[in-house]
């Protein structure tokens, strides 16, 4: 399935089940909420999959609500990223060194 398609899915299955569709800040909000769980679950050693897919699907709903193709805008910023060039701190992070 194409991220679009499962896109319009999530958003779906949110219609269906009578789940938020039009507070954004409330969207976001269960989004972050959703990466804090994620965190969580790797902190404690326990499954992290799950979680990182609820964070999946409440990012492409919020993507869905706003009318954004979040594949397309993903590609844009691969591209963009790519070109760009950094130095290593080291330490696992990197400074960008252009602009």
């Amino acid at each position: 399935m194409k991220l679009s398609e499962m896109q319009k899915a999530i958003y779906q299955n949110k219609i269906d089940h009578q789940f938020n569709v039009t507070n954004i800040e409330k969207e976001f909000l269960a989004l972050y909420a959703e990466v804090g769980e994620a965190f969580d679950a790797y902190r404690k050693q326990q499954e992290v999959g799950e979680e990182l897919a609820d964070v999946a699907i409440y990012l492409l709903g919020l993507a869905e609500i706003l009318s954004i193709d979040l594949e397309a805008e993903i590609n844009k910023k691969m591209a963009v990223n790519q070109k760009r060039r950094y130095t290593s701190y080291g330490n696992g992070y990197a400074k960008r060194i252009d602009n």
